[in-house]
């Protein structure tokens, strides 16, 4: 059994590729630094992230697959899945060694889990850009906590740039510990050493909201409640369509 150890990247990962195929050996496990190896590994192989050995599998697979399986790879990737790294490996080896595009090949059993992985993420990516509510802060910029299932925050950001390219605002997931800011000019990523009470609460407290964020808050609480006809209330309709996991940060649930 052989085992490759690298950094957790997707450059990592492709460069792993690149490196099995010069060693023309393949790994049976991909671990981090610092992971327990398996039983009877015989073998370990440290790898180094190199963008030009990235680079050059990525242009392979340009050649086998079509732009939208190759957004499918990287879409997957942010599944963040237990051994989703060796799914994706596993795949890639299939398409660079086929004559033929496998990527419609459903009877494959990794090209099959590849199609399920894509649609989880992407369907988690729609329901973020559907139940995000934002609060409008004491200098104007718009905050949202979000805490999904996948890293879908970086699939997000081209609809958040194009419908909210007129305000400052902030996206942070909770889960992860990192958001994105856009300050009308360009979007960084942003990480915090110190976390203040909004960042470990998901709301911001009075002393930070806009003159008009509360009475916005409440007109939108009483509006939600007027438009509820109770004799066709249906809670497990209501939680097929909104998903009870993200009440938390919804502003009309508190």
């Amino acid at each position: 059994m052989i085992a490759f150890i690298y950094d957790k990247t997707f450059e990592g990962l492709l460069t792993a590729v690149f490196d099995a195929y010069v060693r023309k050996s393949f790994p049976n496990v991909l671990l981090a630094e610092g992971e327990p190896l398996p039983l009877f590994c015989e073998e370990t192989v440290t790898i180094y992230s190199d963008k030009k050995k990235a680079d050059r599998v990525w242009k392979g697979l340009e050649k086998k697959v079509s732009k939208l399986s190759l957004s499918g790879l990287t879409v997957s990737w942010l599944s963040e899945l237990p051994e989703v790294d060796m799914l994706l490996f596993r795949y890639i080896r299939k398409a660079l060694d086929h004559s033929k595009s496998i990527e419609l090949n459903f009877g494959d059993p990794d090209v099959l889990q590849i199609s399920k992985v894509w649609k989880k993420v992407s369907n988690e990516r729609l329901r973020i850009m559907q139940f995000l509510r934002f609060q409008k802060a004491l200098d104007g910029t718009y905050f949202s906590a979000v805490e999904p299932i996948y890293n879908v925050l970086p699939l997000v950001l081209p609809y958040l740039n194009d419908r909210f390219g007129d305000q400052k605002w902030l996206i942070y997931d909770m889960r992860r510990e990192y958001g994105y800011y856009y300050d009308l000019k360009e979007t960084i990523e942003v990480r915090f050493e110190q976390k203040e009470e909004h960042l470990l609460s998901g709301f911001l407290n009075e002393s930070l909201m806009d003159k008009d964020e509360k009475l916005f808050q409440q007109m939108w609480k009483e509006y939600f409640k007027t438009i509820a006809i109770k004799e066709r209330i249906n809670p497990k309709l209501h939680r097929q369509h909104m998903p009870a996991r993200f009440w938390k940060y919804m502003t009309e649930k508190q």
